[in-house]
């Protein structure tokens, strides 16, 4: 008997968002109307040599590639329709997600040979934001049947920034949102709710339960950061910057991270676990998986004395 769709059981099991975002200093996003393969990047057409020079710029630069298309697109009756016409104009935006860098560039290409370069020009700034609805269903079904509804309704209420994208990670929280420049990821607001979150986001603000993490941050702080927004109320998209991480021996024996942040100040103990979940984690895995929990032992709001002055990641 097969199992149900991966992210309603992940739903019903309750399974803890904070701490999954994918790692990501920065996103690297192709205009690609499809179709997409299940390893977007190297199985939906792109050229050979722009898939070698995009994958070694992601290894070098801890950098997720992405491909994204515009939302609604029209019916295709075979995979040859959704190829991109010739000679059609497409974009690529490079993101740089390290706090206090912030960033998009973008420009254009015919041939997809020009992506080769594209990873390292200049580029053209763009004030954004950015919102990514991974809508991948050859990856993951869940992607394609829940997140495939909030880009509808997010483009309605804002053509001009949201676009649907190639896997994220992390598909049991589908749908999955990722907000750019700052890469922070969501899983699970729906199509009454989206709207806001990015209406929110371009304000400044980001107070939604749905928070996974931010890209760039290992996951001992995505966690520390929501267990902090909780104590705080600080819904500031920059609020809670990274001061410090150490690893340290909690008052129990047991093995876990002292986090420092600021903006407010706070500290946070987690305790890291590994929970053996006895069900595959997405609709495509045969075998029963694992997944990275983090309790909250102790938080305390001010500078503590002996306070971590560098951010060790």
């Amino acid at each position: 008997m097969p199992w149900p769709r991966c992210s309603f059981v992940a739903d019903a099991a309750q399974d803890p968002r904070e701490g999954s975002a994918p790692p990501a200093d920065f996103w690297f996003l192709i205009e690609h109307p499809g179709p997409w393969g299940r390893i977007p990047l190297a199985q939906s057409g792109i050229h050979s040599a722009a898939v070698a020079a995009i994958a070694a710029w992601s290894t070098a630069e801890k950098g997720r590639v992405v491909l994204i298309r515009r939302p609604g697109r029209a019916a295709r009756n075979s995979p040859a329709d959704e190829m991109p016409a010739p000679g059609a104009v497409r974009r690529w935006f490079r993101v740089d997600s390290r706090p206090g860098h912030e960033s998009i560039r973008t420009g254009t290409f015919v041939d997809e040979s020009d992506l080769v370069t594209a990873v390292h020009a200049p580029g053209e700034p763009y004030a954004g934001p950015m919102a990514l609805v991974c809508t991948h269903g050859r990856h993951d079904t869940c992607c394609a049947v829940r997140g495939r509804p909030v880009a509808a309704a997010m483009v309605a209420a804002d053509p001009e920034h949201v676009w649907e994208c190639s896997h994220i990670g992390g598909c049991r929280f589908a749908p999955a949102l990722v907000l750019l420049p700052h890469g922070f990821v969501l899983g699970g607001p729906g199509p009454s709710e989206a709207p806001a979150v990015l209406r929110d986001y371009a304000a400044g603000r980001l107070d939604a339960p749905w928070v996974r993490g931010r890209s760039s941050l290992p996951p001992a702080v995505q966690a520390a950061q929501h267990h902090a927004v909780a104590a705080t109320g600080a819904t500031g998209v920059d609020a809670l910057g990274l001061v410090g991480i150490s690893a340290e021996q909690l008052a129990d024996g047991s093995s876990g991270w002292r986090v420092e942040l600021a903006d407010p100040a706070c500290t946070v103990w987690l305790r890291e676990r590994r929970v053996e979940t006895g069900r595959p984690l997405t609709c495509a895995a045969t075998v029963t998986g694992w997944m990275r929990v983090f309790d909250l032992v102790e938080l305390t709001v001010g500078t503590p004395q002996g306070s971590l002055h560098d951010a060790d990641t």
